[in-house]
């Protein structure tokens, strides 16, 4: 739950960045655009070595079905996010799933873990919601909740492009990747991405996770504006 004596400096987290998706309708039309994918989902789970007993927190978990589908393969899994739309959401997923995840209205900034440290912390598509100041003690928060030589798993839209490249990069991206309103996320959507969010470079996010003591065993980028990385707490 949100601190109710967090100081006044500290980041609106709980408040919409970007697009809102603060209601239910919001929500459905972001699960539908995301393209909920389990044998995706299962797929990454398999490259973090996530089986029965491992114990698995993913931060801004959003419509939960990465959460949903750690848990149906027996992890202890922890579902996060600020929205109260989001985690209603994602209780249904669970329901219907028939598995149990337990579920926290947090964010980045402010989710304490109770109980022993997880094997895995994951965040897919949200950290950009932060400026680079806060991210790095949002992955320093992450880096805490992880056992030492546990894993954190980071998807995002990270730029890899030159910097002088920035213009016609980021009009390949709105280009290439709007669709049709109904038919997944329109030129608006990423638009307003690019104008209101934190997406950042990918050096300046190496950084950051260096810092916060998170060593980088792999890295992958799919295109100039998507990557991933795979880190281990040392």
């Amino acid at each position: 739950m949100p601190k109710s004596a967090s100081p006044a400096w500290l980041f609106a987290e709980y408040a919409p960045v970007g697009v809102d998706l603060a209601s239910p309708e919001a929500v459905d039309a972001y699960d539908r655009n995301q393209g909920t994918d389990p044998a995706r989902d299962d797929a990454l789970l398999d490259r973090l070595g996530v089986t029965e007993g491992t114990r698995l927190v993913d931060l801004a978990c959003g419509t939960g079905s990465f959460a949903v589908q750690a848990a149906l393969r027996g992890a202890e899994a922890h579902g996060v996010d600020v929205g109260e739309a989001m985690l209603a959401y994602a209780r249904k997923r669970a329901e219907r799933e028939g598995v149990r995840v337990r579920w926290h209205r947090a964010g980045f900034l402010d989710y304490a873990h109770e109980g022993d440290p997880a094997d895995v912390v994951t965040t897919k598509a949200a950290l950009h919601q932060l400026p680079d100041f806060w991210k790095q003690q949002a992955l320093l928060n992450a880096a805490a909740v992880l056992r030492p030589g546990g894993t954190f798993y980071l998807w995002d839209v990270i730029f890899t492009f030159p910097p002088g490249q920035a213009a016609q990069n980021l009009d390949w991206w709105v280009d290439t990747a709007a669709r049709a309103e109904g038919e997944g996320f329109t030129r608006e959507t990423f638009e307003t991405h690019i104008r209101e969010e934190f997406s950042t470079y990918s050096w300046v996010l190496e950084g950051l996770l260096e810092r916060a003591g998170l060593e980088i065993v792999s890295k992958d980028f799919t295109s100039p504006v998507h990557g991933e990385y795979i880190c281990r707490r040392v």
